[in-house]
């Protein structure tokens, strides 16, 4: 028999005390910091990983840290296997090669990464704990809706690019595919998949993709090249879901003007889709080998009077294109001759050769003016940018450089 042990009262408040935190404290999840030798390697084997790019001197990263780390602890418990969701940091002062890699230009910047490939889209969402878990599991949620009656076609949203998959099983490397280009571009198009028997009628000769544009009476178009090519397959869905011509909202201000382009932009009523039409096929026929100097967008007068006004407009006077350089804007002049052949063409090339800034500040180039005429400087000041406002702020991140725009 044991012989019994009595504790002090003091020495058992203790030990109860020593006991509820062994039971109670959380397993928190290591933090993984990346370098040159180990990031190629946890990128490419994590289904999801947020990266945090971050400098220890800005006050914003040492703000994020205590936050990123306990979200990461939250969903650790929710997804506990090693490489479903990877949290992650680049100290972007000691790695400069790695954020030169990615294009850093603010701190912290949190990028999304899937099996190793960069999404387009970083998080720009709330710093708290609750929104990064929550866009955590947004990012896991399966991307594609399975119809199980070729009738729900009908009732899906004919206002939104739409994808449909229909393959003979879903354990197949087509599906896999697709699942896969589904996870990077859900949030440009709405994903549907359907299998067996009720993919059947669809499945004429084998496994097909079908892309149903926006509108009930646009036609639908069918991929013809291999299901099994993941690039061939994301570039031909990437194609159909991100439009040459974008619409610039409040929530989307931000990325778009931290891709550094100028904005070329129509300005019109949301019911006017015919003079939206009218730009996006001018857009197409004169300026498609501008695509890399330019973002070709459309806004919504209503919801962007104060650019109008910037400009001298009111919704009134839409539609209305105009040129954000993130300088000045200039105006194109009356809609109906984006009709003229080469005239928006030659609208954006004015921009690019410094002839629309010149312009504004010093009148009309010499060669533009009258046989036996003097040219003479004409005093201006040319409207601000607007759109820049909706740039990155200083309030918010650590910001890197300054553009020199026209």
């Amino acid at each position: 028999m044991f012989p019994a042990v009595f504790l002090a009262f003091s020495d058992l408040r203790c030990s109860l005390l020593l006991l509820v935190t062994w039971v109670f404290t959380p397993v928190t999840a290591e933090i993984t910091s990346l370098n040159t030798e180990n990031i190629d390697d946890i990128l490419n084997n994590a289904d999801v990983a947020l990266v945090n790019f971050y400098a220890d001197w800005c006050r914003f990263s040492q703000m994020l840290h205590p936050i990123f780390e306990e979200a990461s602890n939250v969903i650790k418990e929710e997804y506990p296997s090693a490489n479903q969701v990877v949290f992650a940091r680049v100290d972007c002062d000691q790695h400069s090669d790695i954020a030169q890699r990615y294009r850093i230009s603010k701190y912290p910047t949190l990028k999304l990464f899937r099996n190793g490939m960069m999404m387009k889209r970083e998080y720009r969402g709330q710093r708290s704990v609750k929104a990064l878990a929550d866009y955590i599991r947004q990012q896991k949620s399966d991307p594609v809706q399975e119809l199980h009656d070729l009738a729900e076609i009908n009732t899906i949203d004919r206002s939104k690019r739409n994808i449909i998959g229909y393959f003979e099983q879903k354990d197949s490397e087509n599906y896999r595919v697709f699942e896969r280009v589904a996870n990077i571009l859900h949030d440009d198009c709405a994903f549907y998949s359907a299998f067996g028997a009720v993919s059947k009628p669809e499945r004429f000769s084998g496994d097909s993709i079908i892309y149903k544009p926006p509108g009930q009476s646009v036609p639908d178009m069918v991929y013809l090249g291999s299901m099994t090519n993941f690039d061939g397959t994301y570039n031909w869905i990437q194609d159909k879901c991100v439009p040459l011509v974008r619409e610039i909202t409040f929530e989307n201000g931000e990325e778009l003007t931290e891709e550094g382009l100028p904005f070329l932009i129509l300005f019109h009523m949301k019911e006017d889709t015919e003079s939206l039409e009218i730009f996006q096929n001018e857009v197409a026929r004169q300026l498609i080998s501008e695509k890399g100097s330019i973002n070709f967008l459309h806004a919504d007068c209503d919801k962007f009077r104060h650019p109008l006004l910037h400009i001298q407009k009111t919704p009134a006077d839409c539609p209305v294109i105009a040129i954000d350089s993130f300088r000045h804007m200039y105006v194109f002049g009356d809609f109906r001759d984006v009709l003229v052949p080469g005239k928006l063409k030659q609208f954006v090339f004015d921009l690019h050769s410094g002839k629309l800034h010149r312009e504004f500040h010093h009148g009309p180039d010499p060669t533009d003016t009258a046989p036996g005429q003097q040219p003479q400087d004409v005093a201006s000041s040319p409207p601000e940018s607007s759109f820049q406002k909706l740039a990155p702020s200083e309030y918010r991140y650590t910001l890197l450089r300054d553009r020199d725009e026209l």
